[in-house]
């Protein structure tokens, strides 16, 4: 690939504080370098090659510094894309191992159900009944601080405790609460 010899001349000014000459020298590198991306990463997504591409700008600003500008600027800035390139696609691997898409499942399948009115009804009836089970001290902490989403503070002043003891109920009473709620299923 036949570079254009501006390049050069470009990053010498941009290493010396030009700006003018360092978005020029983008400009033009930018065509030859989203070429490079499809060209060495065949069948990869648009969208990933674009982020790879990016990636390289990015680290090519970190980078600009170690640019001799006795030599060739494309082969400097494909080195980065390589090694930027390579971060990028191991990242969009293990996002895509991660996440299945939604267009993957099938319509019938019950992923993609939600909870009915009749098991939140069915969940909320159980709740209560496991909150008026606990001990006094207990109940009112998380009727409190859970239920009517008080602070502390305000549990605390309410009820003439501790802040420390509101917590300690609170807590206490979420544990007793997971324990009766996982017992009656």
């Amino acid at each position: 690939m036949k570079e254009d010899p501006s390049l050069r001349a470009w990053m010498r000014a941009a290493q010396q504080g030009d700006t003018m000459a360092y978005a020029a020298a983008l400009r033009a590198a930018l065509p030859p370098l989203r070429r490079a991306a499809r060209a060495r990463w065949p069948g990869t997504d648009p969208a990933t090659l674009e982020d790879v591409v990016q990636e390289t700008l990015l680290a090519l600003h970190g980078a600009r510094h170690l640019y001799d500008p006795d030599r060739p600027f494309l082969p400097f800035l494909f080195g980065v894309m390589r090694f930027r390139g390579g971060d990028v696609l191991r990242r969009a691997r293990r996002h895509a191992a991660r996440h299945a898409s939604i267009d993957d499942v099938p319509e019938t399948s019950d992923a993609l159900a939600t909870n009915s009115n009749a098991e939140e009804t069915v969940n909320a009836d159980a709740l209560r009944a496991a909150i008026a089970r606990l001990p006094e001290g207990q109940r009112k902490a998380v009727e409190l601080t859970k239920l009517r989403e008080s602070s502390l503070q305000q549990a605390a002043a309410e009820t003439g405790l501790s802040v420390t003891a509101r917590k300690v109920a609170t807590h206490r009473g979420i544990k007793a609460l997971r324990k009766l709620l996982d017992g009656s299923k």
